[in-house]
C-alpha cells in the first residue's frame, strides 16, 4: 500500500533511493504511462497503445514493457535494456502532489512504502548535510515539472483523438517460437482508415496543434511489437 508524505529536509533529510533497475524495486511492470511530449523518445524502443478508463472514459497513453501484468522485457536482471525510459516510472518514488484550492504550488512528495526507499543506508541521498536538495533530486524535480505539464499539455490531443473518431479498439495474437499464443486486448490504437480520409482542413488543424506529428509517432510505434516478441521469445528459450 502506498504511503504519501509530503519531501522536506527536516524528516527526510537522510533519505537515500535505490537508483538501480531491477524487480526487487518495482520495475517488473507491463506498462507505463507516456505523455504525448515523450512520443519521439518513446516510439523508438516501445510500443504506444491506448487506454481508456472505466471509470471517466477519458484516453491516457501507455508505453508497453510486456504482454501480461508483471512482465517487463526491457527488464535485464539490474539492467533497464532501453536508452528512454517513460517519465511517470523514471520519477518513482517521487510524484507530484496537485495544488490545492488556494492556488499553491505543487508540491514533491515521496511514497515512502516504495521498495526504492533505502533503510539500509544504500542508494543515492535525496538532501545533502546542509538540507539542500542534491543533484539527483534537482534533476527528479525538473521531471516531475515536465511531467506534470506533459499531463495538461496532452489533454488536448486525447480530445482531439475523440473529436475526429481517430481511436479504436485492437487485438494482438501472436505465435511464439514454442508454439504458446500470445494476446494482447483492452488497448486502442489509431484508426488508420479514418485518419486517412481526414479532409485538408481536419489534417491542417490537427497539423496546426501539433496533433499529427504525435499521431503518427503512436502508429510508427507499433512496429515494436516485432521487437516486443523477439524479447519474449528470448526470455523464454533463456528459461
Amino acid at each position: 500500500m502506498s504511503q504519501h508524505q509530503i519531501l522536506n529536509p527536516a524528516e527526510h533529510g537522510q533519505l537515500r533511493i535505490q537508483t538501480e533497475a531491477g524487480a526487487e524495486y518495482g520495475d517488473n511492470v507491463m506498462a507505463s504511462l507516456v505523455m504525448p511530449a515523450e512520443f519521439r523518445e518513446a516510439q523508438a524502443h516501445y510500443p504506444i497503445v491506448l487506454r481508456r478508463d472505466a471509470e471517466t472514459g477519458k484516453l491516457a497513453a501507455l508505453a508497453l514493457f510486456g504482454f501480461e501484468a508483471g512482465e517487463n522485457l526491457y527488464l535485464e536482471g539490474g539492467h533497464w535494456d532501453a536508452r528512454y525510459t517513460p517519465m511517470a516510472h523514471a520519477v518513482q518514488p517521487f510524484l507530484i502532489g496537485r495544488p490545492a484550492e488556494d492556488g499553491s504550488a505543487p508540491q514533491v512528495h515521496i511514497d515512502m512504502a516504495s521498495p526504492r526507499v533505502s533503510s539500509t543506508g544504500e542508494g543515492v541521498r535525496v538532501f545533502d548535510d546542509a538540507g539542500s536538495p542534491t543533484p539527483y533530486l534537482e534533476t527528479i524535480a525538473t521531471m516531475l515539472g515536465d511531467l506534470d505539464y506533459g499531463w495538461h499539455d496532452g489533454a488536448d490531443f486525447f480530445i482531439a483523438l475523440e473529436a475526429y473518431g481517430l481511436v479504436e479498439p485492437f487485438t494482438l495474437e501472436v505465435t511464439l517460437d514454442n508454439g504458446a499464443v500470445q494476446s494482447l486486448v483492452g488497448f486502442q490504437t489509431i484508426h488508420e482508415e479514418r485518419l486517412a480520409s481526414l479532409d485538408g482542413e481536419a489534417l491542417e488543424a490537427l497539423m496546426g496543434q501539433g496533433h499529427l506529428a504525435r499521431i503518427y509517432m503512436i502508429l510508427a510505434s507499433l512496429a515494436q511489437f516485432g521487437n516486443l516478441v523477439t524479447r519474449k521469445n528470448r526470455r523464454i528459450a533463456l528459461g
